[in-house]
């Protein structure tokens, strides 16, 4: 099917290059909980993680008593009883002009039976199921990513029992709430729709996760490794000349076609449902003070033709329409061959009612599920 955008997003593909100013902190109303913890605690990267009791009274603390656990906060959880059609819910004052990013982890332990399986509800709206057996069997932890628009003066994260799906009560490890800078992810219509995160990529790393404090607000860039097209560059791309401010070292890494020979990517590496996506595309000439010129194809329809620099480029599209395994192309249209650099693709869901939030436990039956959008 031809990608298609709705009138509100006009500019199919835009390119903005707009001096901003990145935060070094999570400021505002920004939430870092330790789910289930009896005292806060800073982690390696300096942040300061707060127990949730002051924000849900429903629940109960658990421990975890996993050796050799990289992330304190996996270390406790809070664990919800089961009754049908409950939502248990965590109710955090916000700024209602501003958006949220939300990423609620996830680790239930070893288990020699099936985790719970539950839904996520966020001011009324239905998010996505949360299913974490893959990764309690490769032993990490399941993070999920969204970001919603703040829609009063508190927000509700809520977690619900779903009787088709297990027998057992919701649990959550940890709840990041960061307020997120104006200009990020403006040009989605946050007054009737939220983002689901599907993947964040930093394409040619072989390193960690990119992270805070390298990104100001906490995003998971993941790496993407290709030693056969992985290039390194050091680069002094600046955050806050683009609008969704990446994080600078996105750009020192990069996958680059061989000579003569376009870049062909299955990414993001899942199939997807038929429906609108954000997707925003990261370039940098990985060579000092030189540019090439290339076309993007996303499943043989143009995304973008024009020059990259070393200075650095985002691309993006606000409602492109996407299903099942995707292929991005890049050829080249000058003498050096094409790149990329980072990523982004979120599904874009529709938002519901609020939630009411009753001593922390909403009970009753939520409203009909949009297609699931997941991590």
């Amino acid at each position: 099917m031809r990608p298609l955008l709705s009138a509100a997003a006009a500019a199919a593909v835009l390119l903005l290059l707009l001096p901003l100013a990145a935060g070094q902190r999570l400021r505002g109303f920004s939430y870092q909980l330790d789910c289930g913890a009896a005292s806060s605690s800073t982690d390696s990267r300096g942040l300061r993680w707060d127990p949730d009791g002051p924000y849900v009274s429903a629940g109960s603390a658990r421990p975890l008593s996993v050796q050799g656990l990289l992330d304190p906060a996996l270390a406790s959880l809070r664990a919800f009883p089961y009754r049908t059609n409950a939502k248990f819910c965590y109710a955090l004052p916000v700024d209602p002009n501003r958006r949220y990013l939300l990423r609620p982890t996830f680790f239930y332990g070893p288990t020699s039976t099936a985790p719970p399986v539950f839904d996520l509800i966020v001011d009324g709206t239905f998010w996505t199921a949360v299913d974490t057996a893959d990764d309690v069997l490769a032993g990490s932890a399941s993070h999920y990513e969204a970001v919603f628009p703040a829609r009063g003066r508190n927000l509700t994260f809520c977690l619900g029992v779903n009787p088709d799906y297990t027998k057992s009560g919701p649990f959550i490890n940890a709840l990041q709430v960061i307020q997120l800078h104006d200009s990020v992810y403006n040009a989605t219509d946050f007054t009737g729709s939220a983002m689901g995160l599907i993947a964040r990529t930093k394409f040619g790393s072989t390193g960690d996760v990119e992270r805070y404090p390298d990104d100001s607000f906490d995003r998971y860039w993941q790496p993407f490794p290709d030693r056969k097209h992985a290039v390194s560059s050091t680069h002094n791309v600046t955050s806050a000349d683009f609008w969704n401010l990446p994080p600078p070292d996105v750009f020192n890494t990069a996958l680059v076609a061989e000579q003569n020979s376009p870049l062909v990517l299955q990414w993001p590496p899942i199939s997807l449902q038929n429906g609108s996506y954000y997707v925003s595309l990261y370039f940098a000439d990985t060579l000092a003070n030189s540019s090439r010129t290339l076309d993007v194809n996303i499943n043989d329809y143009q995304f973008y033709e024009g020059t990259v620099t070393s200075a650095g480029l985002s691309v993006f599209a606000t409602q492109w329409i996407l299903s099942g395994l995707t292929r991005v192309i890049l050829t080249s249209k000058s003498v050096l061959p094409p790149l990329i650099n980072a990523g982004e693709v979120f599904g874009i869901f529709p938002i519901g009612r609020l939630t009411i939030t009753r001593d922390g436990a909403c009970y009753g039956e939520y409203e009909e599920k949009p297609p699931k959008h997941t991590r």
